[in-house]
């Protein structure tokens, strides 16, 4: 089941009470305070993990609380403090404060860890406040209580390609053949209700290195998607961390639309009205099924594409026509906005340079 919302509330344990206590010792005549500090109560961290990928075990269990601090004790005892409590969260997850609507964090590297609800302090017992003048304190105080809040959970996958398009126009089996990704496929809308992740893998044609990338296929981009029609505002922030998007537009007669330019403006016209600049990405496009095309539809995607300066890629996923193309095109525009990005970030954090 892939889950990539959840609401979750979190309760920091209470800090432990401090202790009023006295000595009262057979050879020790004169006997003080010794009443122990209280132990602090646990913390509620966060932690990012590779080995999830999904938020639905905060669907279904979606409280958590850490240990309370222990009380302390006579003897100038210190009580235990509480046991953490750590959520493991998938990489790409966005964690808001649900009252505010403020982000906490947004996990983008495996392992980061913070704590997002800090326990309380525990309470000085009465040996804290014993003075040269106020040799027997019945002061002490109560341990502070641990922070409480609700989070909203927002997982955002983690890609370096976006497949998008019409449903049916062949992102599943596309990612089936270049992956081991194993996507349901079938001949309806939205066969595909949740994005399928794949993972690429190349052996370098200029030498022994391998080239390897992910790939997300995103369902449910029709017309009206980002207002809420098919699956549009489920799974469209899902390519908003994507490096590059590929647009297959299909140029076969089963679709039952005429006209492919007027496909490829209507999502991209969806993807410009979600906010993200998604429309702004770089993009190639994949005349899929053109084991099937039709010639004067693949001609006029072609003669847009040409005018727009759009590279285009005719495919076909049932037959294998045009794919390895297709994926080493993908992996050479991948590498040039890699190095661009490492020369952006050299530039920028030379001395000097504008902030």
């Amino acid at each position: 089941m892939f889950i990539d919302e959840a609401k979750i509330r979190v309760k920091a344990g209470d800090g432990g009470n401090g202790c009023l206590a006295f000595r009262r010792e057979k050879f020790v005549p004169r006997g003080g305070p010794s009443g122990g500090d209280g132990g602090k109560g646990g913390d509620v961290l966060m932690e990012s993990s590779e080995r999830h990928n999904t938020l639905v075990h905060f669907r279904f269990n979606p409280e958590y609380k850490a240990q309370r601090g222990r009380h302390g004790e006579g003897s100038n005892k210190t009580g235990q403090d509480g046991v953490d409590v750590v959520l493991k969260v998938p990489v790409g997850t966005l964690v808001y404060d649900d009252a505010t609507g403020e982000l906490v964090h947004d996990f983008a590297r495996p392992d980061e860890r913070i704590v997002i609800a800090r326990g309380g302090r525990g309470g000085r017992g009465n040996a804290r406040f014993a003075t040269s003048t106020h040799q027997a304190p019945r002061e002490h105080e109560p341990g502070r209580p641990g922070a409480e809040r609700v989070l909203r959970l927002e997982l955002k996958l983690l890609a370096d390609v976006g497949l998008v398009g019409y449903p049916n126009v062949g992102k599943s089996t596309l990612i089936s053949r270049i992956s081991a990704a194993r996507p349901k496929i079938a001949d309806y809308p939205f066969t595909t209700l949740a994005p399928n992740l794949g993972v690429v893998a190349l052996g370098a044609p200029d030498g022994p290195d391998p080239v390897s990338f992910v790939v997300a296929d995103i369902p449910g981009l029709i017309e009206g998607a980002h207002a809420g029609a098919g699956l549009g505002t489920q799974f469209l922030r899902h390519i908003e961390r994507t490096r590059l998007l590929v647009h297959l537009v299909d140029v076969s007669d089963g679709s039952g639309r005429p006209d492919p330019v007027a496909d490829f403006q209507v999502i991209l016209r969806e993807l410009g009205s979600f906010g993200a600049a998604l429309e702004t990405k770089p993009m190639l496009v994949a005349a899929s099924k053109i084991d099937v095309a039709n010639p004067e539809k693949l001609a006029k995607l072609k003669r847009y594409c040409t005018r727009h300066k759009l590279p285009l890629y005719p495919i076909s996923a049932v037959t294998g026509e045009g794919i390895e193309k297709l994926t080493w095109a993908i992996a050479h525009r991948l590498e040039e906005l890699r190095r661009d990005q490492h020369q952006q970030s050299a530039v920028s954090t030379q001395p000097g340079a504008p902030s």
